[in-house]
């Protein structure tokens, strides 16, 4: 019904997880599935992990990596070189749980609606996952699913929006349509395809049945820049929050849960906690207005530096 699916990952040294990753993604290689893997100049094995499993590899300089139009590259591929009808997006450090059944259930869930845009799976703590990380995918990824449509959206305010492009399956129907993410954005390229697909009479939703591994035991200082890269989207994509409202009720409802979690399993990274979230919000502020920062001092506070240049 679909032709043929395309998995899609961004690669850069993705080191001993990018081997696990791929050789789970190996398991789903047939006549009508294919990985294909977008490589930013990897001076490690990760082009040649691809390469032994039979993976087709596109390259592009790490100076052109963009979020939104490297994929956008990768799914033009895929989509006229492979006939693909579903786009599976996977980051290298994301590991696919259950993948002898994922393409089953992914097919069915978009059968069975013809107006899914976009669908996102389970994210699951990594093996070495501090306490932090693991609350923030048991808190953000829940057991039960969703849906986001044109109806419901404003009950779920920015939640509505929420895809992860670490692991997001796309409908080339609707992609197409909808032009596919923005071509030059720092991050969130996901969530801006989220609120298009809404606007324009598209349903999101989420999957608990299908699932990777993929969390970060970020630092302070990575939270900060993080936050402050998604201070400078919604800076730039005021829209979006015009349109379907913030997220300061669910950030509340995180921090309280967030405690009572470390509470109960790791009481002394209370402390890491609040560092981390108080990093979160004035990296968050400060990009908001990095607009009256010079170019160089953003450079120097963004995780995605490239997005600078």
């Amino acid at each position: 019904m679909f032709k043929n699916i395309c998995v899609i990952v961004p690669t850069c040294n993705g080191g001993a997880i990018w081997k696990q990753s791929a050789a789970e993604l190996a398991k789903l290689q047939n006549d009508s599935v294919k990985v294909v893997v977008v490589d930013s100049e990897s001076n490690d094995s990760t082009r040649s992990v691809a390469v032994d499993h039979g993976f087709d590899v596109l390259d592009v300089k790490r100076t052109d990596f963009n979020h939104g139009g490297t994929r956008n590259l990768a799914a033009q591929y895929c989509i006229e070189k492979l006939n693909a009808g579903l786009l599976i997006f996977l980051t290298q450090d994301a590991i696919l749980q259950s993948a002898e059944t994922a393409i089953a259930k992914i097919t069915s869930a978009f059968a069975a609606d013809p107006k899914l845009s976009a669908m996102y799976g389970r994210q699951l703590p990594h093996d070495d996952a501090n306490a932090i990380a693991q609350h923030a995918r048991y808190y953000n990824y829940k057991k039960s699913g969703y849906k986001a449509t044109p109806e419901n959206h404003k009950d779920m305010g920015l939640k509505a929006v929420f895809l992860s492009n670490s692991f997001a399956v796309y409908s080339v129907d609707a992609f197409v349509q909808l032009n596919g993410f923005p071509e030059n954005t720092i991050l969130c390229e996901d969530m801006f395809y989220a609120a298009t697909s809404i606007k324009n009479g598209y349903a999101i939703a989420y999957c608990a049945d299908i699932a990777v591994k993929h969390s970060h035991n970020y630092s302070p200082i990575d939270e900060f820049k993080r936050y402050f890269d998604i201070g400078v989207f919604h800076a730039e994509e005021p829209w979006i929050g015009k349109h379907f409202g913030g997220a300061g009720g669910e950030g509340k409802k995180f921090l309280i849960s967030e405690f009572k979690f470390l509470l109960k399993t790791k009481p002394l990274l209370i402390i890491n906690a609040s560092l981390n979230n108080f990093m979160k919000i004035l990296g968050y502020k400060i990009g908001k207005n990095y607009k009256k920062l010079p170019a160089s001092m953003c450079k120097k506070l963004s995780m995605h530096k490239a997005y600078w240049k």
